[in-house]
């Protein structure tokens, strides 16, 4: 329960020391703590937490949902015999929630703000071998602050509707690792399944002049590349041959060494920073062969039309809100859509675990990268919506699992943009931004409604109504037929695109719809439309897919949603993972009428 697996997956190296479990812990209401001078570490907290679960969770063991702006974390620790060898010590955060300031020994080593991404502080001259060191962490999350990325957090006094408990401070690993003065500081894999090559972009740390870079590329026993590249700077960009001419291994004829959801094929790849007396770092990575991008209309897998049954995933759990329980618990989730007929996700909200990314990439699952908004828009809402944007695509950027960025969501934290051209301008910016930083994936500028430039149309629609009201059904069939009907209709009252801003040939994907609520036990809330019965429940699943199905425009789609979360009782499966009904049944009817319009 401790999340004890090892947090960076795509660049792991040999030693490192976990450092979840208890830690003391204590509110601070009244903002004592820096002038009481707790960030030296000789003050006693007052509570327990067990990291990286939230106070407000069960599996912190504090399970306490009060509203608490700033949190101390202490935790004493030494350095084990691994992390010896006077190299540099680099202390790691897979997020907190909201703003973090770090002190070591009574040193404060750096500050970090926005609640979803990985952070680094090099501790080196902080800590020495052998001797004890005191880690303190001040947190503050200024929970009615709406200009704050904070995505379904609820930032009114209590969680309501859609929007869930908050969760403050850390909520994902906290860990340790050494490496030498010279070692390899960033990596990018981008795979070119047009040209059969891998493209290796490797920054480097210290003066690596004059030193050897060896890699070698695996696809499970067999070799398929091992180089060795002396440097002559701190930056290495290598282009390498995966296909080698062999016709079966590209894409033309079947999947080959290609990754899709059905095939996901990896390559492990391993680098070494050495000269003739001493080995300096080794990394391992893996990467997958894989391409996806946008033409006439459809989005392509690998330069085949591919046709994307999402669902969308919030990634709450009841006893650890943001944080999944286990790792288990992530792989899981995956396996419960897969077994669905489902062969992504849109991961709504939330950047979530490089775990769970990881084993979207094992398992073969398509991702759609979205982030927490704020509600409201000012600079402040932009700076910090950027500055997050920057870091998400850093850390993930070589997951071949995820396939679109989704920077907006329905026009939150731009309420106004339908005519105020500086909100649009903000949505244009993202779109550009995330494009300037990755070539290889599309972006959606506001997912749902009110889009500008987008490279996907993304249309929300929960207007399908229940079984007794079948002029409902048949205007939300109608809706969503064919193109000239979709770009007619309006979302709740929002039009498609912004003002000013028109369809051109980006693909359509119905990307929320469904909802169907159904209580299991003594549970109550809310759904777009309710049933009794785990037999109600099917066929209205059936009846609402059967229209998506017979859209002639609709070139996928993504339905709401996988778990129940809180209030919110429209998920296939309940808030526990139990499912509302056999699984097999989601199944039969996602590829009954998938094979129909395939066939």
């Amino acid at each position: 329960m401790l999340r004890e697996e090892y947090p960076r997956p795509q660049f792991v190296r040999e030693h490192w020391m976990n450092l979840n479990g208890e830690w003391e812990f204590a509110f601070d209401d009244g903002d004592v703590g820096l002038r009481e001078g707790w960030f030296r570490g000789d003050t006693t907290l007052v509570n327990r937490i067990v990291v990286p679960f939230a106070y407000q969770t069960a599996l912190s063991g504090m399970d306490d949902q009060t509203h608490h702006e700033i949190v101390w974390y202490k935790r004493e620790f030494a350095l084990d015999g691994d992390l010896d060898g006077g190299k540099e010590v680099k202390l790691h955060f897979g997020a907190v929630d909201y703003s973090a300031s770090v002190f070591v020994n009574g040193q404060k080593v750096g500050e970090h703000d926005g609640g979803h991404t990985s952070f680094t502080f090099d501790i080196t001259p902080f800590v020495a071998v052998g001797e004890a060191v005191t880690l303190v962490v001040r947190v503050f999350d200024p929970q009615k602050d709406e200009t704050i990325p904070r995505g379904k957090q609820s930032w009114t006094p209590e969680p309501d509707a859609i929007w869930y408990t908050n969760t403050t401070g850390i909520w994902q690993t906290v860990w340790l690792e050494t490496v030498d003065a010279l070692h390899i500081e960033k990596l990018r894999m981008t795979p070119n399944v047009d040209t059969g090559m891998v493209e290796l972009d490797l920054i480097f740390a210290g003066g690596v002049t004059g030193k050897r870079l060896r890699y070698v590329i695996r696809f499970g026993e067999t070799l398929v590349a091992e180089d060795t590249v002396k440097l002559t700077q701190n930056h290495m960009q290598r282009d390498v041959s995966i296909y080698q001419k062999k016709i079966f291994r590209s894409p033309n004829h079947n999947d080959g060494w290609n990754w899709t959801p059905e095939n996901p094929n990896l390559f492990q790849i391993e680098f070494c920073l050495e000269d003739d007396l001493a080995v300096y770092d080794a990394v391992s990575s893996y990467f997958g062969m894989r391409k996806v991008h946008t033409e006439a209309g459809m989005v392509y897998l690998n330069n085949r039309p591919y046709y994307q049954k999402l669902v969308l995933d919030q990634g709450y759990w009841r006893e650890g809100l943001l944080t999944a329980p286990s790792d288990e618990a992530l792989r899981h989730d995956i396996e419960l859509a897969k077994e669905m007929g489902f062969n992504g996700c849109r991961k709504h909200q939330k950047v979530e675990d490089p775990r769970f990314l990881y084993w979207a990439d094992t398992l073969g699952y398509l991702v759609w990268g979205e982030c927490a908004a704020a509600p409201v828009y000012t600079e402040d809402t932009a700076t910090r919506l950027t500055r997050e944007w920057l870091e998400i695509i850093e850390r993930d950027y070589n997951h071949p699992s995820i396939v679109t960025w989704v920077p907006i969501n329905e026009s939150w934290g731009v309420p106004n943009i339908h005519n105020n051209r500086e909100q649009q301008h903000h949505t244009q910016a993202m779109y550009h931004l995330i494009h300037s930083l990755d070539k290889t994936r599309p972006v959606i500028s506001n997912d749902g409604w009110e889009m500008t430039e987008t490279d996907i149309c993304a249309v929300h629609n929960y207007s399908h109504g229940r079984e007794d009201e079948p002029q409902k059904y048949a205007d939300f069939s109608t809706m969503i037929h064919d193109k000239e009907a979709i770009l007619k209709s309006q979302s709740t009252l929002r039009a498609i695109y912004a003002a000013g801003f028109r369809h051109q040939d980006a693909p359509i994907l119905l990307t929320e719809f469904g909802g169907i609520g159904f209580q299991t036990g003594d549970q109550t809330g809310w759904g777009y439309t309710s049933v009794k019965n785990a037999e109600e429940f099917v066929a209205d699943y059936s009846r609402v897919m059967q229209a998506v199905y017979s859209s002639k425009a609709l070139h996928g789609y993504c339905y709401t949603q996988l778990t129940d979360v809180e209030v919110e009782i429209n998920g296939l499966l309940t808030y526990d993972r139990e499912p509302k009904c056999e699984l097999k049944r989601i199944r039969e009817i996602n590829d009954q009428y998938f094979n129909q319009i395939v066939e």
